[in-house]
């Protein structure tokens, strides 16, 4: 399987969770997502972990801004009330960061719906 392939994936099963009202599912699977493209786009074997990735893509000023707005969503803690503090849809935020790091690759919207970005 390729790692675009187990992104997209890591998405449907988000969606998924969250059709089913499991929402701190969606969270992990949608970070999970993250941690993919990171790998991808360092080159690093499945060793570090997703949020480890998400805080090395943070302090890199080389990578496109969006792309870490993204992870800057995708590493906010939970409260106590296994909420959020913002309203932010970190499945949306996932495929933000790919889009934003791979940029020439077919994305699927939220719908399904298979897009080509503009270079």
């Amino acid at each position: 399987m390729t790692w675009h392939s187990s992104f997209e994936q890591e998405i449907e099963s988000a969606q998924s969770a969250r059709a089913c009202g499991n929402e701190g599912q969606a969270r992990v699977c949608a970070r999970r997502a993250a941690g993919i493209v990171l790998r991808q786009y360092y080159h690093q074997s499945p060793i570090p972990s997703a949020y480890d990735l998400l805080q090395k893509l943070l302090l890199d000023a080389a990578s496109p801004l969006e792309a870490r707005q993204a992870a800057q969503a995708l590493t906010m803690r939970v409260s106590e009330q296994f909420s959020l503090p913002l309203e932010v849809d970190l499945i949306q935020q996932a495929r933000k960061l790919a889009k934003a790091l791979f940029p020439r690759y077919c994305w699927r919207t939220c719908d399904g719906a298979v897009i080509s970005l503009p270079e």
